[in-house]
């Protein structure tokens, strides 16, 4: 088992595989992309899955696999179905925006994929389009029902933006009236594509989206949260599925964080707000053992920022930060 210097387990890894994405959110990265990862500058799978492996051992249970969009990087479903035959590991998942993901499901249901995390920010083609700057709304809902043919746990995520989608509250609440799907609404992040650290004022902060929801549904009734869990969840009586808020910017959840983060390039990230503690693939390349990348990953882990804000300040020394697509934020 993993222990941090806080008290904290860590069991939980999201390993991010590509920094490319097939859609161009306004809040993740410019209109016209990024600047990619070159092949060489990105973790080969086979690096991945010897890092996945080093965790596993180690005492992660729980890898997500994010991207970026997984589904944009070739041969994504071999590096899948390896790590889903690691000894040890006993949740594989991941998060995806749904454009690539329907002709895969079946092969995701075979090799045990029991969770997947759909990013959907609203019901509305028109406002798809105006957030996501591609057309590709239809594909999106494709794979939401693949996923539920196939009886897969979806989750639904929401980043909850004024002036952009809060109309989208209620209607993606009413979607977990016939279908059990859990609809998570994220507080929006203080950074984005330009590559800053945005203090802006949260008006959409996870109390306001609760007291959005309680004017249309008064009865909503907490449940409890799963272990770990970074989402306050509520349930609407009679509605099939479950509502989930993420305090994101808030950072309500640190004290329990169980996560680390490892990006494209192999940088160990021990909180979604720090800039890297340790390059495994660097580690990797430089020819070491694994009793030595063990060793560093230790280090990292007993060094871990108390929460979020503590991570932010040590960031702001630059006032730079990743984009969330090369993050798997």
């Amino acid at each position: 088992m993993l222990i941090d210097n806080h008290g904290r387990t860590i069991n939980y890894l999201r390993l991010a595989v590509t920094d490319k994405c097939n859609l161009r959110c306004f809040y993740c990265m410019p209109e016209d992309g990024l600047k990619w990862l070159s092949r060489t500058e990105l973790m080969s799978y086979e690096e991945m899955l010897r890092a996945c492996a080093l965790l596993v051992n180690m005492g992660i249970q729980k890898i997500r696999i994010t991207g970026g969009e997984p589904f944009v990087r070739k041969d994504i479903m071999k590096l899948l179905t390896a790590i889903s035959n690691l000894d040890g590991l006993q949740d594989l998942s991941l998060t995806t925006n749904g454009i690539l993901t329907a002709p895969h499901v079946a092969e995701l249901k075979a090799i045990g994929v029991k969770s997947v995390n759909l990013s959907l920010d609203t019901l509305d083609a028109g406002r798809f389009f105006s957030i996501t700057r591609r057309d590709e709304f239809g594909a999106v809902m494709a794979s939401l029902d693949e996923l539920l043919k196939h009886n897969i746990e979806v989750k639904i995520n929401a980043v909850v933006m004024d002036g952009k989608n809060t109309q989208d509250i209620i209607p993606l609440v009413e979607l977990t009236k016939e279908l059990p799907v859990s609809v998570r609404f994220i507080e929006e992040m203080p950074f984005n594509g330009d590559g800053q650290i945005h203090q802006t004022k949260m008006s959409w902060d996870y109390i306001r989206i609760l007291e959005e929801i309680e004017q249309v549904y008064p009865g909503i009734k907490k449940i409890q949260d799963p272990v770990y869990s970074t989402s306050y969840n509520y349930h609407v009586p009679g509605h099939a599925g479950n509502v989930g808020i993420i305090a994101a910017y808030s950072r309500t959840f640190c004290g329990t964080c169980n996560r680390i983060r490892i990006t494209p390039q192999g940088t160990l990230k021990n909180c979604l707000y720090d800039d890297g503690v340790l390059n495994i693939k660097d580690l990797m390349r430089s020819g070491n053992n694994d009793a030595t990348i063990k060793d560093s990953l230790l280090n990292a882990f007993n060094n871990r920022v108390k929460n979020g804000w503590e991570a932010e300040k040590l960031v702001k020394n630059t006032g730079m930060h990743e984009s969330m697509a090369a993050i798997g934020g």
